[in-house]
């Protein structure tokens, strides 16, 4: 028992770890980027040609790895349920493709530089453009696989209160962010613009960096499980009956 406790809190503070990790891209509020975060997207920041491409990039590999690690454990020492297995499969692999992802950086910023998106229409950047691409694709999916099936556990299990409570929105949330952003990339493909391409991506992110904290506070409540305990039994109070034969002396 103490094992699995040691377990959970493990995988709690990982998760907590990867989330904070994963939402390095706000250094962008206080450092001179020169990009756009309206429009620009959130792994332009770690561009090859970015002076700060090698922060983000390693901050992206630091915050991959933390989830997939944290999924792992929480995998092996969480009570084995089937939608609750699958979700934690997801989440380890949206932590692998995020870190993948941060190894297989843009060479240039298209938003930003006509040139990059001229080059990068015309098929003249390197093959990391087409791998980073599905790479990142691979992590979006992981990710809503993953918050969709442990909010569903959740409710469905009756485990994780705050989890079944705020994780519907959450799921809502990321849903409509994600779908401002696969209509910003398909307009921007198009030549008709960005659409605020930036804020709808980095809300995208925002929001699974949020789910995320509120996974490692279930996961780590003392239960380890957030399963609710049963109530305590209580033996009924009856007041003692006399013995037969006795009466009031």
């Amino acid at each position: 028992m103490r094992r699995s406790v040691a377990g959970h809190r493990v995988a709690a503070a990982l998760l907590l770890l990867g989330a904070v990790a994963y939402t390095a891209w706000v250094l962008e509020l206080v450092l001179a980027t020169g990009l756009d975060p309206v429009r620009a997207y959130v792994s332009e920041l770690a561009a090859a040609d970015q002076p700060l491409g090698g922060l983000f990039r390693a901050t992206d590999l630091v915050a991959g790895l933390l989830v997939l690690a944290g999924a792992v454990t929480a995998l092996l020492t969480t009570e084995r349920r089937p939608w609750t297995s699958a979700g934690w499969a997801a989440l380890a692999l949206f932590g692998a493709a995020t870190a993948v992802d941060s190894r297989l950086p843009l060479s240039c910023t298209p938003t930003s530089d006509p040139v990059c998106a001229a080059r990068e229409t015309a098929g003249l950047v390197p093959a990391t453009h087409t791998a980073h691409a599905v790479s990142s694709s691979c992590a979006m999916v992981g990710a809503l696989a993953a918050l969709v099936l442990l909010t569903y556990a959740a409710r469905r299990e009756d485990r994780w209160p705050p989890l079944g409570r705020f994780g519907p929105p959450l799921v809502l949330a990321e849903l409509a962010a994600t779908a401002w952003t696969l209509a910003s990339v398909a307009a921007f493909s198009a030549g008709r613009g960005t659409w605020a391409l930036g804020a709808g991506q980095r809300l995208q992110v925002l929001l699974v960096a949020l789910y995320l904290l509120l996974l490692a506070r279930c996961v780590g409540r003392p239960d380890g499980a957030g399963a609710p305990s049963p109530p305590e039994s209580r033996t009924p109070q009856h007041p003692q009956r006399a013995a037969p034969g006795e009466g009031d002396r």
